[in-house]
């Protein structure tokens, strides 16, 4: 990644304030075309005797579309001075708006498609598994309360490739 230093995923932060406090972007697409969005919930770890990072999208947001399409997603982690930037990845459609140029976020090439210049961090992440959330599977039904719409998350898991950091 130009202008990252290569690290060990041994490296990465905390992984529960990460993505629960900080928040990430999780992009898919090419520089061509391309969508983001705010999320607080996924993770990092080990499966199958690989490292991989976690995410989930629900099937109405834009950025689904492109998580489909894609073999490949990338998640990009911030310094708080960019938390209103998140906050509008998160609460605005890139059906409606141009997320980059209304936050100033710029993106960029990475292998694993598209990242932003001003991440302090960036997991490359090629998908290797998906699966949708099955309300039946809740051992805790209380957690189907996240789901009003019963519109549950597909969830991607990407082998992480890269991590780049300034």
């Amino acid at each position: 990644m130009i202008g990252f230093t290569d690290i060990k995923t041994e490296a990465i932060d905390n992984v529960f304030s990460l993505i629960g406090r900080e928040w990430m972007l999780i992009t898919a697409g090419t520089i061509a075309s391309y969508n983001t969005m705010t999320a607080s919930w996924g993770g990092l770890g080990v499966l199958w005797n690989r490292n991989i990072a976690w995410c989930v999208v629900r099937p109405g947001r834009h950025t689904y579309g492109f998580l489909e399409r894609a073999g490949s997603f990338t998640l990009s982690f911030f310094e708080e001075q960019y938390r209103e930037a998140l906050n509008v990845c998160g609460a605005k459609s890139g059906r409606d708006i141009d997320k980059a140029k209304v936050t100033g976020l710029t993106a960029v090439g990475t292998t694993a498609g598209v990242a932003f210049s001003q991440a302090r961090l960036i997991i490359d992440c090629r998908k290797i598994y998906f699966q949708d959330i099955d309300p039946r599977n809740f051992i805790d039904a209380s957690i189907d309360k996240n789901y009003p719409k019963k519109d549950y998350h597909r969830m991607y898991i990407g082998e992480i490739m890269s991590c780049g950091t300034r």
